[in-house]
């Protein structure tokens, strides 16, 4: 397992027919001590895993939030919500089966956002995105990919996947910034600057 960065080249994808992308986060009680320290870090915090999927620079689809599979066949699959950052391991995942990406996406754009109202990076520890290879049934976990967790940002383009011939390569973009929380076209917005 390697930590990748963004000053690394693309990764070849090569022979890699599913990759898994995953999120994982643990609740703070953030400065706050005795019983409120115990409720907020009960409650937990919200961040989400999206998968922005791209034709020629534009979003076409997303899976995140309230869309598990955009395309209704399973080649690009969203775990599901999780809203405390609880669970153990990956708290949110992205499967995509490349064989079965429509040929028209040219690109998947892989972000991490704090994107229902209130919730925050700063109210997080241990943020971790994983890259995993899941070819042949068997998850191995190949990357690990730490974002920066100063200042008051709220999204974080983690990588990038993205056509190169037949082929597909992926690079560490791990890109903080700013989105509108609760607004889908912020998201998107982000994903193309």
């Amino acid at each position: 397992m390697i930590t990748l960065n963004k000053s690394d080249d693309p990764a070849d994808l090569n022979g890699i027919t599913h990759l898994v992308i995953g999120v994982s986060w643990d609740p703070t009680s953030g400065s706050s001590g005795g019983f409120a320290g115990i409720a907020r870090r009960k409650r937990g915090v919200d961040l989400d895993l999206i998968a922005i999927l791209m034709q020629d620079g534009d979003p076409v689809r997303f899976a995140g939030l309230d869309s598990v599979d955009p395309f209704g066949d399973g080649s690009v699959l969203h775990s599901g919500d999780e809203q405390t950052g609880a669970k153990e391991g990956d708290d949110e995942t992205v499967t995509v089966d490349f064989a079965r990406v429509p040929a028209g996406i040219t690109a998947i754009v892989f972000i991490a956002a704090a994107f229902k109202k209130g919730s925050s990076f700063d109210k997080a520890n241990n943020v971790s995105f994983k890259v995993y290879d899941a070819t042949g049934g068997s998850v191995d976990q190949v990357a690990d990919i730490w974002p920066s967790l100063l200042g008051k940002d709220n999204a974080c383009v983690v990588a990038r996947a993205f056509r190169d011939g037949p082929g597909w390569k992926l690079e560490v973009v791990n890109r903080m910034g700013k989105i509108k929380q609760g607004n889908r076209q912020a998201v998107m917005r982000f994903a193309v600057s």
